[in-house]
């Protein structure tokens, strides 16, 4: 077993990747998953607030910033509690097939085991993750503009003024293919 070991900064703003486990077993846009997920977060902000600064909800995969309070850096409680919830509420939709390993560990087959985080270092950092949350459904073929994609916090920001309506993406996108956000 490998030692994997997660970078902790209290108080900062963290980029993440969480993916489904069987990337055609699950679709996170489906009603039922976005209610699950909308209430494992109302949730566990109850008890470990968080703010999230940018969320994209693809089918088999989310994108989000989230920034935590100060003092605090315990991301991986609040994934817990959130992929817990729409566990329980979905489970029985993705049929019953669990590896032993799964059943061991009493897993769903919703989620995979980890996550990838990434600790936003700066402004021109945090600016380039929160335009490739954004742009991501593109990315994937899902759209062909970002506006197109309802399932995103880019709505958000364009009636805050930070977003234009028909913003695309990054100006050059083969440096978007060639970095690296988790997947």
């Amino acid at each position: 077993m490998s030692n994997y070991r997660r970078f902790r900064v209290p108080g900062a703003t963290y980029f993440f990747t969480v993916k489904v486990w069987n990337r055609r077993r699950v679709n996170l846009t489906l009603p039922e998953f976005r209610q699950a997920l909308r209430e494992g977060i109302q949730q566990t902000r109850l008890t470990l607030p968080f703010t999230i600064d940018a969320w994209v909800l693809l089918p088999d995969h989310i994108h989000c910033l989230w920034t935590l309070p100060p003092n605090d850096a315990n991301y991986s409680a609040r994934w817990a509690i959130i992929k817990r919830h729409v566990s329980h509420q979905c489970g029985t939709q993705v049929g019953s097939f669990l590896s032993p390993s799964r059943k061991r560990r009493r897993e769903s087959g919703i989620w995979q085991r980890r996550f990838w985080e990434h600790v936003i270092r700066d402004d021109d950092d945090f600016e380039k993750h929160f335009d490739y949350t954004h742009w991501n459904p593109v990315k994937h073929g899902y759209v062909k503009r970002v506006r197109d994609w309802p399932y995103s916090t880019f709505h958000r920001y364009v009636a805050a003024g930070i977003y234009p309506l028909d913003w695309g993406g990054v100006p050059n996108l083969e440096e978007a293919d060639e970095a690296d956000f988790g997947e």
